[in-house]
């Protein structure tokens, strides 16, 4: 590939112009420190390579956290118009589909957890099942209620007695994404799932306490419910194996279709089908149904969470401030050059953000727009956000602050022990389900999380309502 040339547009945005099978501009949101470093990640290649999709409308976006993934960028977003052959791409949602984040608001402040905090610590890492291999807290039936949670989410879930109405409010979509099929999930993605509702999973996944260190937007915290010294927990977590094994299914299938409809691609990982082929329906489906999974799955880890500090912190509700993914393709209806377009926005990495006012609202939150919850890494900020006017990259943001070092490498640079030590001197308490899952997520591994807020806003893509800081971890 010829050496990509980015035109500075403003401090914060960058253009890639269209060349050779290009149909569109890639667009980079990043401060100059933000950009990928072009020797060691090929993030920038990878908006490029987007850029040639069938039906691709806009531009290829890349958000400030950017960095390499798989065929698409992670912090990657790409809108296709389905009414003229627009395809859907397994690569432009991930393996991890629906991986997202729910952050809940307790009524306690830092001063009367302290006290606790160990204790509090102990029994969420007793009380949520963590670690790359099976174990939940919901112990399904079997398949059949496996079913009904790939079609209802979070909203099967409360039905079961797990959680409230309220919780559904506060979840993107009502907690249950529509046009979910089980029908299309193979058995294989069945077994990998039948065990792990209500678990956190491995790599980047984590239960944090965390304490409103700054409230940057009072009248919007004031509508959020959120106030300094506040603790809360933030869950990242996503669909687990049945997800990462529909991603795997539908690239197979889709590779193999492309030739019958005529779709060259520069990169096989950005395997694709149109939209409105059966291949790509049936993903739809799929994905729907890992999505739903995700939404079930962050919901019974709440619970548990609440039931954790029942025990250890007395009575308190903890209520449910938003819960939103960020690995999703979703179909939106979007202005593109002055002309509605029905458009499959793909989010890898990304956060939807709606903007305040916008319809898909619910009344609770139609005056500020939608929450957008940012993770940084760990022993780091992470900040709430909220979707701005413009709507710029499709009402789209940033979804955590982006590693900039493989594991390999930050497992090279420190120790578990020196990791704990590290952490245990600001104050963190630390529960991982291994030496190895934590020292790979090493605060150094990743941007600063601060720089990407920033940058984020002043793009215009969202605006910081609060930031918040860690005093337990709970590592998957």
């Amino acid at each position: 590939m010829p050496a990509i040339t980015l035109h500075e547009e403003t401090p914060w945005r960058w253009r890639i112009e269209p060349t050779g099978p290009m149909r569109v501009p890639g667009i980079v949101f990043a401060s100059t420190e933000l950009l990928p470093d072009v020797a060691g990640d090929r993030s920038l290649e990878q908006v490029v390579n987007v850029a040639t999709l069938p039906g691709i409308v806009g531009a290829s976006y890349a958000m400030p956290d950017v960095h390499w993934g798989y065929g698409f960028p992670i912090g990657g977003v790409a809108a296709t118009d389905v009414a003229s052959g627009g395809v859907i791409s397994p690569g432009g949602v991930g393996f991890d589909i629906s991986c997202g984040v729910r952050l809940l608001q307790s009524p306690f402040d830092r001063e009367a957890v302290t006290g606790s905090l160990v204790s509090v610590m102990d029994k969420l890492a007793r009380s949520v099942p963590a670690g790359a291999g099976p174990g939940g807290v919901w112990r399904l039936s079997g398949e059949e209620e496996l079913r009904r949670i790939l079609t209802g989410g979070a909203v099967y879930a409360v039905e079961r007695g797990h959680g409230t109405a309220n919780d559904l409010e506060r979840c993107e979509d009502g907690g249950m994404l529509r046009g979910a099929d089980p029908e299309v999930v193979s058995e294989r993605a069945m077994a990998r799932g039948l065990r792990q509702v209500g678990s956190l999973g491995s790599g980047n996944h984590f239960l944090e306490l965390q304490v409103v260190d700054r409230i940057l937007d009072p009248t919007v915290a004031d509508v959020l419910g959120l106030r300094a010294e506040q603790v809360c927990v933030m869950i990242h977590s996503g669909s687990r194996g049945l997800g990462h094994q529909i991603c795997t299914d539908h690239v197979k299938i889709m590779e193999s279709a492309m030739t019958r409809y005529g779709i060259e691609v520069p990169d096989r990982q950005l395997a694709c089908a149109p939209v409105r082929s059966p291949e790509g329906q049936h993903y739809l489906a799929a994905m729907a149904s890992a999505a739903n999974f995700g939404r079930a799955n962050r919901q019974l880890l709440a619970e548990a969470v609440r039931t954790a500090f029942r025990q250890t912190l007395g009575p308190g509700d903890l209520s449910l401030l938003y819960d939103v993914s960020h690995n999703l393709a979703k179909l939106e209806s979007h202005s593109v050059d002055g002309q509605s377009m029905e458009l499959c926005v793909h989010r890898k990495g990304a956060t939807r953000a709606l903007p305040p006012g916008h319809p898909d609202l619910p009344d609770s939150l139609a005056e500020v727009g939608q929450p957008v919850l940012v993770p940084g890494s760990m022993g780091t900020a992470s900040y709430v956000l909220v979707g701005a006017l413009g709507g710029e990259a499709f009402h789209s943001t940033c979804h955590g602050a982006g590693r900039t070092m493989s594991r390999t490498a930050a497992r090279k640079r420190i120790s578990a022990k020196a990791l704990r030590k590290q952490l245990a001197s600001q104050g963190i308490e630390v529960r991982a389900a291994s030496s190895r899952g934590l020292t790979e997520e090493a605060p150094f591994s990743y941007k600063d999380v601060d720089a990407v807020v920033a940058t984020v806003e002043r793009a215009g893509l969202a605006r910081p309502v609060a930031r918040l800081v860690p005093i337990g971890v709970v590592k998957g």
